[in-house]
């Protein structure tokens, strides 16, 4: 990719801005900024290239994309939860290459999704309002003015919460917990207790008969490094630009600059302009990107947008993460499958099927249904087929936590058992035993769209 001569980090500074907190005091929040100037990097450039490859599999349909992880990530969140949402991003991706023979690229939404887009900027309870809670990165979820006034130290705190995060996920990848004689291990008693936990343990039963096969032939897992240990990235919605414009350097070997709060960044639904400060800024950046595109995209503000985000058409730079909706998805997505096919752009097409069916129960609970997500990546699917492009992978909201946020799934968790677990700060996520049902439905559809 060639340096983007007519930009630098703060030239989004010039576009309007949208999704941006009301900071009390602007001077405290940029001397925040400065601070983080100076911190560390995250990640690394070479990790971001690593993922543009990686991606660029996926284009071609050699591998596909597990993108996956919190709706909104707290800062109280304990390592024991970090460990059981790798686990469950772990034991899907086996799922997944076990019935297609097809390598999994694992990325998370994780370690930076602590911001989160809002369709009001204030919230209402009774005759009080109130800014609304933006992430823990912005203010608190609590309903008091002190909870809700944006804090501009909360940056640093994510930054120390994010880096924290990254170092146990690299020690979980890589030091022995993803080795692949453990996969009995990563399945928690509330999903060995479910129909598809119990499929999940049949299949690791074969993989470890296939691997005791291996030491019998003097072939053990510390010789083979990719049996013990994953490749696994980090990404997040880049909402918040100062925080991303803080975390951004120029790479000492390519002179290329790289936002290196994350291995991968993605711009969302509301904040696609393709005159906003978002996209301006992800523009000049060389990681791996993604964008969403929802229901009322048109087919010129997708090729618009490829062009702004991908100029030079290099092959794993663009993710476009389609969030549609079960009952639009099988008649909006083809159009746009067609045009960027025939213009040429190499793109990534990933579903995701959690954010196009969102609802309100009649007791206020915000939740979706298992089969509406498993009917819009049938449609998904089905869309590719149809136009025979390649559907590069999925894009979910879970947490290996045992929650009830979800209606459905093998655990049919119906809507009066909503409350009992209903933890999220945000959106509605599937459980660990959801998620490992839909890991096994995927696989077949892959296998199918194969044979």
């Amino acid at each position: 990719m060639r340096p983007v001569t007519d930009w630098d980090p703060r030239s989004w500074r010039g576009r309007p801005a949208l999704q941006q907190p009301e900071w009390p005091d602007e001077a405290a929040h940029e001397a925040v900024l400065k601070e983080m100037g100076n911190l560390p990097p995250l990640v690394f450039a070479g990790e971001a290239r690593d993922l543009t490859e990686s991606l660029a599999a996926v284009s071609r349909g050699e591998a596909f994309l597990l993108q996956a992880g919190d709706c909104a990530e707290s800062f109280d969140t304990s390592a024991d939860s970090i460990r059981d949402r790798l686990r469950v991003i772990l034991q899907m991706s086996v799922v997944l290459t076990y019935f297609t023979g097809v390598p999994v690229v694992k990325v998370g939404r994780i370690a930076g999704q602590f911001a989160k887009p809002r369709s009001s900027s204030t919230e209402t309870i009774g005759d009080v309002e109130l800014p609304a809670f933006r992430g823990h990165i912005v203010n608190d979820s609590g309903f008091t003015e002190g909870e809700r006034t944006a804090d501009p130290t909360r940056l640093l705190t994510a930054y120390n919460r994010a880096a924290a995060t990254l170092n146990l996920l690299r020690a979980f990848t890589k030091g022995g917990f993803a080795d692949l004689s453990r996969v009995h291990q990563w399945n928690r008693e509330f999903v060995a207790a479910s129909p598809a936990g119990q499929r999940y343990e049949d299949l690791a039963a074969e993989i470890d008969r296939a691997v005791q096969f291996m030491r019998a032939c003097g072939v053990t897992s510390e010789r083979l490094s990719e049996l013990r240990q994953v490749d696994f990235f980090t990404s997040h919605e880049a909402l918040l630009l100062g925080y991303e414009e803080a975390l951004t350097r120029r790479d000492s070997l390519t002179g290329g600059w790289y936002d290196c709060s994350a291995h991968m960044l993605w711009i969302g639904d509301r904040t696609r302009q393709l005159d906003g400060a978002h996209v301006e800024f992800l523009r000049g950046v060389h990681n791996p990107l993604g964008c969403k595109v929802g229901p009322s995209a048109t087919t010129h503000e997708v090729l618009a947008l490829c062009e702004a985000l991908n100029p030079d058409r290099v092959p794993g730079r663009l993710t476009l993460i389609t969030r549609i909706g079960a009952t639009k998805v099988v008649d909006a997505l083809p159009p746009l499958l067609e045009a960027v096919r025939d213009s040429g752009h190499p793109v990534v097409w990933v579903c995701d099927p959690m954010h196009g069916n969102t609802f309100t129960t009649d007791d206020g609970h915000k939740t979706r249904h298992f089969d509406d997500v498993l009917a819009e990546v049938s449609g998904f699917f089905a869309a590719h087929r149809f136009v025979g492009t390649n559907p590069g992978g999925i894009h979910l909201e879970l947490t290996g936590d045992d929650v009830t946020e979800c209606l459905g799934g093998g655990a049919d968790v119906a809507a009066a058992d909503l409350e009992h677990r209903y933890e999220t700060m945000c959106d509605p996520r599937l459980n660990g035993m959801q998620s490992v049902d839909l890991a096994f439905r995927l696989a077949e559809f892959l296998r199918n769209g194969r044979e």
